[in-house]
């Protein structure tokens, strides 16, 4: 029974520590971690934790990055699956292609992609198709 525990909590543990690429560090390949990642080296290839990842103003990744959260301040190019929020500061240049839940979007920031939006969408798209039948419904 103590060693479920032991293992429970320096698995948890492992959640709250945070990697870090260095700058003038570039990685070529796959990387799959637990924990948070600070990235102000160069990545080509993809990123995958369920923690958050912060790429720094020097920080470039080329590939594909997926994550909880995500904070970008300097390049990335690819595919960018966040199932929570991705945040571009002003510095942020991105293109290619988003899957998010949220976008948060400072001034600046170069967002060239095209985004899809999980969440509230189909409720959305369910309330405008119910407006068009209730209105064409009364136009008849």
């Amino acid at each position: 029974m103590f060693n479920q525990e032991k293992k429970a909590k320096s698995a948890t543990e492992n959640n709250k520590e945070q990697n870090k690429i260095a700058p003038g560090t570039k990685i070529v390949g796959n990387i799959e971690a637990k924990g948070c990642f600070r990235i102000d080296g160069c990545v080509e290839g993809k990123v995958k934790t369920p923690g958050k990842v912060v790429i720094g103003k020097d920080g470039f990744v080329n590939g594909e990055l997926e994550c909880e959260n995500a904070d970008i301040e300097g390049k990335f190019t690819g595919i960018l699956k966040i199932s929570g929020t991705l945040s571009l500061r002003s510095t942020a240049l991105i293109e290619g292609e988003a899957t998010v839940s949220k976008l948060a979007v400072e001034p600046g920031a170069t967002f060239n992609a095209t985004c899809a939006m999980r969440g509230g969408v189909k409720a959305i798209h369910s309330e405008r198709g119910e407006r068009k039948q209730q209105q064409q419904e009364k136009s008849a």
